[in-house]
């Protein structure tokens, strides 16, 4: 950027709500010098500082590229609404944290995929950094744009924008990518032979290479490679052993507060529980993890880098850590002096968690939080839950036996083969953690309950057993709201729940196929932005985009799809296969629950990976 941009910068930020946002500067930050020979790699958080820097991810990725000699990495985050109107007015490119470098000038441009409400960001953020948005209009000199993270599993809808994904672990994929792009680049290689050459790397999809028809109905037809370089099938990276992974030692700590303003510990990856609503949990496999000891090093030197008073043990399923009770007797020994509370998400409920509550008891305790999906047994069945009425009764009996008396519940509505009795049961189980709280000893529970209750719509997901089943229409999942409200209505119990026009957007794109980015492209130009975020989403101009493309959301979202029917994300190999996927969906609709596969082979299809399973 030039003088008078920079200036500008330092002038707008007083005039800005959160000004820490864009400064820079934090502690743990890395600035590395350019040369001509380092690959400068633009790290994109598609949501705001807050958000941004409470993803573990990037954190990772931040600290692995600017390990390596011949690379930087710096961070670029969404800005928010007033500061985005500045940059427009005062001609500033979107730029880096680190170095205030215009996005236009590095030579690889990263964005993580988190969340399809921030498509339309990654749209903003390009045009903001001045890198054309459609990838076709890209020039020889413009950055190599490229996405990864659980959103790049059906990355078919962002197509027209994204040079390259890179599909599932990114840990050495990505140095891998950065240094083939910059050798090349300095080798004088076109852009054509480097995205080619890209291909080579085992979980990268070149979508340029590639092409795909659709029949008069709409569903898709054939998928097809343009390029001999181009894999028919896009095998996910898959890293075995967590252990010998680079994890940060020290991270970026921010001026202001964040979602997450903690240390979090990676403590394991992957989910075997096989709950069929769980994206994640399919596309996670294998269950890899570190050892006590090993993350018992990482947090002293986290804390110690940081100065952090909060800890977090972090996975899909922290309850299912096969040292749990070790990993958390060990953290409790080398903090206590420190008063680090250490907190526990993502816990199962039923989760043999009793003795691990009673060690953190003894340190500062933060809200307990417990998922049990659905309300009624047989529901929790049909999405393989695997837990019962006593599981509830007995771990939230555990927590407040040791002190707890803040709960958080997290609960799904218009699940399929969901009833109104199911519904009518969300305020069942809140009676029943009330009376265990009464029942509980008054000189061991906490003081004054207090039950969050939280329910998100489901959205059927790639690579589930219900990526085949249809979303509610609005109507029916309004009606499925107002019932859980009247049914909620009980001293203690706070209910909240998400908005169910942003579901219906989610379940169009999860599930969208490549004509979903003109909408995504028509809705940017309607002025859509920061959609995740409630005050800002236009679900009316969304709507509008549908219409500018000639596509209905309801082909997307509220359409049941066929056993045979081609899906865009098909030529992608998760590790669990299509066959298992609907197997586990015939299952759900007879309510018959697949048990964990740590206790044996249930044939999902990771075995053909090699290593990933146990012989």
């Amino acid at each position: 950027m030039d003088e008078k941009q920079l200036a500008a910068i330092d002038r707008l930020l007083p005039t800005v709500e959160k000004p820490a946002r864009y400064i820079g500067g934090e502690m743990n930050t890395s600035i590395k010098p350019r040369r001509k020979e380092t690959a400068a790699f633009a790290f994109c958080f598609p949501d705001s500082y807050e958000v941004a820097m409470s993803h573990l991810g990037m954190k990772i990725l931040y600290h692995i590229l600017n390990k390596q000699p011949d690379m930087l990495c710096e961070r670029v985050m969404m800005p928010w609404v007033d500061m985005m109107g500045h940059m427009r007015r005062e001609d500033i490119p979107l730029f880096s944290l680190e170095s205030r470098t215009a996005l236009r000038d590095f030579d690889i441009v990263g964005f993580t995929l988190q969340y399809e409400m921030s498509f339309t960001n990654v749209l903003e953020m390009l045009d903001l950094g001045r890198i054309p948005v459609l990838s076709s209009a890209r020039a020889e000199d413009d950055p190599i744009v490229i996405a990864g993270g659980p959103c790049a599993f059906n990355p078919e809808p962002l197509t027209p924008f994204i040079d390259c994904f890179v599909i599932g672990d990114a840990e050495t994929a990505i140095v891998e990518v950065t240094r083939l792009i910059k050798t090349m680049r300095l080798e004088g290689k076109p852009r054509r032979d480097i995205l080619e050459a890209l291909c080579g790397i085992e979980g990268c999809y070149v979508p340029s290479l590639y092409e795909a028809g659709y029949h008069e109905d709409g569903t898709l037809a054939a998928f097809t490679p343009l390029s001999p370089k181009a894999p028919a099938t896009i095998r996910k990276r898959l890293e075995l052993d967590l252990e010998a992974l680079d994890y940060p030692d020290a991270i970026p700590v921010p001026f202001t507060e964040i979602v997450h303003d903690r240390v979090a510990l990676e403590i394991m990856r992957g989910c075997t529980r096989g709950c069929r609503f769980c994206q994640a949990g399919m596309l996670y496999r294998p269950v890899r993890e570190r050892s006590p000891e090993k993350l018992f090093q990482l947090a002293e030197k986290l804390i110690a880098a940081t100065g952090y008073e909060e800890m977090s043990l972090s996975s899909l399923s922290t309850g299912d850590y096969g040292r749990l009770v070790e990993l958390i007797k060990g953290l409790m020994e080398r903090f206590a002096q420190q008063k680090v509370s250490l907190s526990l998400p993502s816990l199962r409920v039923d989760s043999d968690v009793k003795e691990a509550l009673a060690q953190v008891s003894e340190l500062k305790k933060s809200g307990l939080t417990l998922a049990p999906e659905a309300a009624t047994q047989r529901l929790r069945d049909v999405i393989n839950k695997g837990i019962t009425e006593e599981d509830i009764t007995r771990s939230v009996s555990d927590a407040f036996e040791n002190g707890w008396s803040s709960v958080k519940l997290y609960f799904m509505n218009s699940l399929p083969t969901e009833t109104d009795e199911d519904l009518q049961a969300f305020g069942d189980v809140a009676r029943l953690i009330i009376e265990a709280f009464r029942q509980t000893p008054k000189e061991k529970r906490g003081k004054g309950l207090n039950i969050s209750l939280s329910s998100s719509t489901f959205v059927p997901k790639p690579f589930t057993p219900f990526q085949w089943d249809a979303q509610d229409d609005m109507e029916t999942i309004a009606s499925k709201l107002a019932l859980l409200r009247r049914s909620l209505k009980i001293k203690g119990v706070s209910f909240s729940w998400n908005d169910p026009e942003l579901s219906r957007m989610e379940a169009c794109i999860s599930r969208g196929d490549r004509r979903m980015g003109e909408v995504i492209y028509k809705a940017w130009q309607r002025g859509c932005k920061m959609d995740g975020w409630r005050e800002h989403f236009k679900y009316d101009q969304w709507m509008e985009a549908f219409r500018d493309a000639g596509l209905d959301p309801s082909f997307y979202a509220s359409r049941e799809r066929a056993k045979d029917e081609l899906l865009p994300w098909d030529f992608i190999d998760c590790g669990v296969t299509r066959q298992y996927l609907w197997l586990e969906r015939e299952r759900a609709l007879k309510a018959t629950v697949t048990p964990d596969c740590r206790g044996g082979c249930e044939g999902c299809g990771l075995r053909r990976f090699p290593g990933a399973c146990p012989a």
